[in-house]
């Protein structure tokens, strides 16, 4: 399993966020809350990056921004949502396929319990 340490302290932090939240705010509130909580457990992130996209050797002028970015290759998306969806999904697949990236961490603080999803970049994959 890729990142086993570094994913389990990101979900770590993000089930502290929600145990001292719990559900129903807005993402932007557990985006602060989720940046704090990497800032008090040493994890090195970065907040709202830019993901350039490229097509055909050529960047595009349009870009993704991932919520955040950890261990600097760790992409974490954060929803507020009463479930996972498919279209979260192939959200952070999308951004993986972008940037060549190995591992998305979909976090969503909505239900009553925090919802995770490991999304791993499959190299065999068209992208």
């Amino acid at each position: 399993m890729i990142f086993k340490a570094e994913t389990y302290q990101i979900v770590g932090a993000a089930m502290n966020v929600h145990k001292e939240l719990g559900g129903g705010f807005l993402e932007s509130v557990y985006q602060e809350a989720f940046g704090i909580e990497l800032l008090e457990n040493n994890i090195p992130f970065e907040k709202e990056v830019k993901l350039q996209i490229q097509c055909k050797e050529n960047l595009l002028s349009k870009y993704f921004v991932a919520d955040f970015v950890c261990y600097r290759d760790i992409l974490v998306e954060l929803k507020s949502s009463t479930a996972i969806t498919d279209e979260y999904y192939a959200q952070v697949i999308n951004y993986l396929k972008a940037t060549q990236k190995p591992l998305g961490l979909l976090l969503n603080f909505g239900p009553k319990s925090l919802e995770f999803k490991r999304i791993i970049l499959d190299p065999k994959s068209d992208g």
